[in-house]
C-alpha cells in the first residue's frame, strides 16, 4: 500500500467514525425515573428532559418505573444496551439505598453504571399534617416514645424519606412505623387528608404546602436553613446534629457508554444547566447546582454509599 492509498484509508475510516458519531442520538432518548410521577426525581427529569432534548435534536421522554427502592428504574437502566438511548434519573434512592435493602442486590451502583452529570443536590424535609398536633421534632420524637408511638409516611420503601425516618427513630429511640408509598404524590395525599399524622421526604415538592399552611414544617436535614423555608429548623437546631442528609440527583446510564456519547451528553447538560429559567426551577425546587466533572460525581456516587451502609444496616431496612 503506497503512501496516497494509505492516506485515503485513513481518511475513510476517520469518515466512518465521524458518520457513526455524529449519527447518535437518532432517535428518543428515555430517561428512566425511578419513582411514580410528581416526585422529586420526576419534577428534576421533566425540568431538564425538554431542553436536553432541544439541545440534542431528539425527545427525551421520561420513564418512570417506580418500585423496590428505585431498584426496579436500576435493574431496567443496567440492563438497558449501553447505547445512550437509556439513562436515568439518578439519586440517592436506587444508588445508595435501594440496592443494599433487598435479600439480594440487584446491581453494583458504582460498576453497572455510566455516572455522567451531576444535576444539584436538596435536603430532606420532616413535615407534619397539622391535624396532628405535631409542631416540631420535639413533638415528633414525643409521640414516637409514647405507648401507640406513631406512622411516617415516604415516598417509597427504602426511600431516602424512609431511611431518613428510620435514622431519626434510632437517635429518638422511639417507635415509628413506616407507611410505603410509589412515590412522593401519592403520600402527599394522604398528608394533607391526615390519612398519616408525619410525612419525610425531599423537600422540593412541599415548599408552596409548607408556605400555604396545609403542612408543617418540622426540620430541614441541610446543614443550613433553607433559603425557600427560612422559618423552618435545621435538624440540629431541633436538638438532632447527626440527623445530616443531602439527596443528590444526576444522570447515569448503563455502564460501557461510549466516550464520545458520555462526553457530548455531559455538554449538552452543562448547557441545559447554564439556562436562567432551568437553574430558577431548580432553586425552586431547594435543589442547589454547582459544576462537577464526570469523575467528581462517580466519586461522589461511592462515597454516599459508604457513608449511608453504616445507617442503613443499623436501621434493619429490608424490603
Amino acid at each position: 500500500m503506497n503512501a496516497v492509498t494509505r492516506l485515503l484509508a485513513a481518511a475513510l475510516v476517520t469518515g466512518v467514525c465521524a458518520c457513526a458519531h455524529a449519527a447518535w442520538p437518532d432517535k428518543p432518548i428515555k430517561l428512566i425515573v425511578t419513582f411514580a410521577p410528581g416526585g422529586a426525581s420526576d419534577i428534576v427529569a421533566r425540568t431538564i428532559a425538554e431542553p436536553l432534548g432541544q439541545k440534542l435534536g431528539q425527545p427525551v421522554v421520561v420513564d418512570n418505573r417506580p418500585g423496590a427502592g428505585g431498584s426496579v428504574g436500576g435493574l431496567a437502566t443496567v440492563q438497558a444496551p449501553a447505547d445512550g438511548y437509556t439513562l436515568m434519573m439518578a439519586n440517592s434512592t436506587p444508588l445508595s439505598i435501594g440496592p443494599f435493602v433487598l435479600d439480594k442486590q440487584p446491581y453494583d451502583p458504582v460498576k453497572q453504571f455510566t455516572h455522567v452529570f451531576y444535576a444539584g443536590s436538596a435536603p430532606v424535609l420532616f413535615m407534619a399534617s397539622p391535624k396532628a398536633g405535631i409542631n416540631s421534632l420535639v413533638d415528633l420524637a414525643k409521640q414516637a416514645s409514647s405507648k401507640d408511638g406513631i406512622a411516617f409516611g415516604s415516598g417509597g420503601p427504602a426511600s431516602i424519606g424512609h431511611i431518613s425516618g428510620e435514622f431519626f427513630k434510632a437517635l429518638a429511640k422511639g417507635n415509628m412505623q413506616h407507611v410505603a408509598y410509589k412515590g412522593g404524590a401519592p403520600m402527599t395525599t394522604d398528608l394533607l387528608g391526615g390519612q398519616i399524622p408525619v410525612g419525610i421526604d425531599v423537600i422540593t415538592a412541599f415548599v408552596p404546602l409548607v408556605k400555604g399552611g396545609q403542612v408543617k414544617g418540622l426540620a430541614v436535614t441541610s446543614a443550613a436553613r433553607s433559603p425557600l423555608l427560612p422559618e423552618v429548623p435545621t435538624t440540629a437546631e431541633a436538638g438532632y446534629p447527626k440527623l445530616r442528609v443531602d439527596n443528590y440527583f444526576g444522570v447515569s446510564g448503563p455502564a460501557g457508554l461510549s466516550k464520545e456519547v458520555t462526553d457530548e451528553l455531559y455538554v449538552a447538560l452543562a448547557e441545559v444547566l447554564t439556562q436562567p429559567a432551568v437553574l430558577k426551577k431548580l432553586e425552586d425546587l431547594d435543589i442547589v447546582y454547582h459544576k462537577m466533572t464526570q469523575s467528581e460525581y462517580a466519586a461522589l456516587v461511592a462515597s454516599q454509599i459508604s457513608e449511608w451502609a453504616p445507617i442503613i444496616k443499623a436501621s434493619g431496612a429490608k424490603l
